[in-house]
């Protein structure tokens, strides 16, 4: 999944009802292209197209969630604006993923991944819900890049998001009380 398109909550609600199928944005250069799948707090959303257009219709600004052309219109700012069609795809995969016990490949991907990976599920089995950058300053690193390894571990179903910081699911203490987890 790559990509990056930001909706608010109203409007995933809607793209998951199937009442808004377009959003429309001002950009330099597209961000997204069509097959983006981007996972978002209603489930996936597939980008179907992206096109760079003129002008917005009242029947597009309808379909985007806007009561008129005007609305629509209003809500953009400088840039090249861009129609980008979209489709409600089903839910997030890891939230099913999340429930199941690792596989022995899951735990050896995770060896693969190197110590970090055990000593960061560790922490957030220790310290859920602390904010992002107060573990990565416990680790001595930066904000981002630490964010971007638990990614990777959300990625395997191991960890979820709180609205501020993390917890272990269950398949990541099943992990963790495996008995390579042990070992490490």
């Amino acid at each position: 999944m790559v990509g990056r398109v930001l909706f608010r909550r109203r409007q995933l609600d809607e793209i998951a009802a199937g009442t808004v199928t377009l959003a429309f944005r001002r950009w330099e250069r597209a961000r997204v292209k069509p097959g983006t799948r981007l996972r978002t707090a209603v489930g996936v959303v597939a980008v179907e197209a992206v096109d760079e257009v003129e002008d917005v219709s009242e029947a597009e600004a309808r379909r985007a969630g806007a009561a008129s052309r005007a609305e629509a219109m209003a809500q953009q700012r400088p840039g090249r604006l861009y129609r980008i069609e979209l489709r409600f795809d089903g839910p997030d995969p890891r939230i099913a993923l999340r429930a199941g016990e690792p596989t022995l490949e899951d735990l050896r991907r995770l060896e693969r991944m190197g110590p970090w990976a055990y000593e960061v599920l560790r922490a957030i089995a220790e310290r859920p819900g602390v904010p992002a950058a107060d573990l990565a300053a416990d680790f001595g690193r930066e904000k981002r890049p630490f964010k971007a390894d638990v990614r990777k571990l959300k990625e395997l179903g191991l960890t979820e998001s709180l609205p501020t910081g993390y917890r272990l699911s269950p398949r990541g203490r099943a992990a963790l009380e495996s008995p390579r987890a042990r070992l490490r």
